[in-house]
């Protein structure tokens, strides 16, 4: 059966592919506005990886609409939560048998409820699921560490492949840099650069 997920180059995206790959012919696809070519990066850990990967056009309206969703709030959560629904729909529509992303058990953001899993797998056919859904921070932590070779940092120094990245660079396009302080907390992005030699 054919999987679609999708896919940022980080160690949730990464360790989810893995996890997919025993039972399915997974292709990682990363979304994206094309406001930036950060897509590279997701394709560059994928190729390093050995999984089949594709972009997945997004409509730039919707960046748009999260940009002003997240200045009206003051905080990143929502504008993030809408793109990634968005995500899904148009990963839905493109014929794969199943879908897939990253999300974990204590994830804040992005987050899929039963009621969108469920309405996701009706309207369009497909099965949904969340491979790490079960895990905890610390559990996909210590499952990485083995495993992967990972960077991590500040989001605005890591290079990936995510939605925040994107949005982030619609802001500072329209607000200026400084205005991204003020609006998405610090906080640390990992991106994945292959196998590690443990």
């Amino acid at each position: 059966m054919r999987l679609g997920l999708l896919y940022s180059g980080g160690k949730d995206s990464t360790l989810a592919a893995m996890l997919l790959d025993e039972f399915y012919d997974v292709t990682v696809m990363t979304a994206t506005f094309e406001i930036t070519d950060d897509w590279k990066y997701a394709r560059e850990t994928a190729q390093s990886m050995g999984f089949g990967f594709e972009r997945l056009e997004l409509d730039r309206q919707v960046a748009e609409d999260a940009v002003d969703t997240i200045r009206n709030d003051g905080f990143p959560r929502n504008g993030i939560q809408r793109v990634h629904q968005h995500a899904l729909e148009r990963l839905a529509e493109s014929g794969f048998d199943a879908i897939a992303d990253g999300t974990r058990r204590d994830d804040r953001v992005p987050t899929v409820s039963r009621a969108q899993a469920q309405s996701l797998e009706d309207r369009h056919d497909v099965d949904y699921i969340a491979p790490l859904s079960g895990f905890g921070r610390r559990a996909v932590d210590r499952l990485v560490e083995s495993t992967l070779d990972v960077t991590v940092g500040p989001s605005e120094e890591i290079t990936r492949a995510d939605y925040e990245a994107e949005l982030r660079a619609l802001l500072a396009e329209a607000d200026g840099r400084e205005s991204i302080g003020s609006l998405f907390p610090a906080h640390e992005q990992t991106y994945v650069t292959g196998f590690n030699d443990r």
